[in-house]
């Protein structure tokens, strides 16, 4: 899973902002917004059932109604660890 792992750094440092993954430009990393009690955080798919946790580094514009335009504001994240958040 480290390579994996190294992989999603190596594609997160070459992206512009996370934008570079809204639908459908995320595959094969699918990275999605959470909800609920990770609202905030973002997932990118490891190996089933892992994601790699990360979230931005700087508080993006809460009053973006657009959800693209909110991802385009992301250029900076914090790898917060590695879940399996559907467990």
């Amino acid at each position: 899973m480290a390579e994996k792992i190294q992989l999603r750094i190596n594609s997160l440092n070459a992206a512009e902002s996370l934008a570079d993954y809204w639908p459908p430009y995320s595959k094969p990393e699918r990275c999605h917004e959470l909800n609920g009690d990770l609202k905030g955080y973002f997932s990118i798919d490891l190996k089933q059932p892992y994601r790699l946790l990360i979230m931005p580094s700087v508080s993006i514009s809460k009053d973006e109604h657009k959800e693209f335009d909110r991802w385009k504001q992301i250029t900076e994240v914090e790898i917060v660890g590695v879940k399996d958040t559907h467990g």
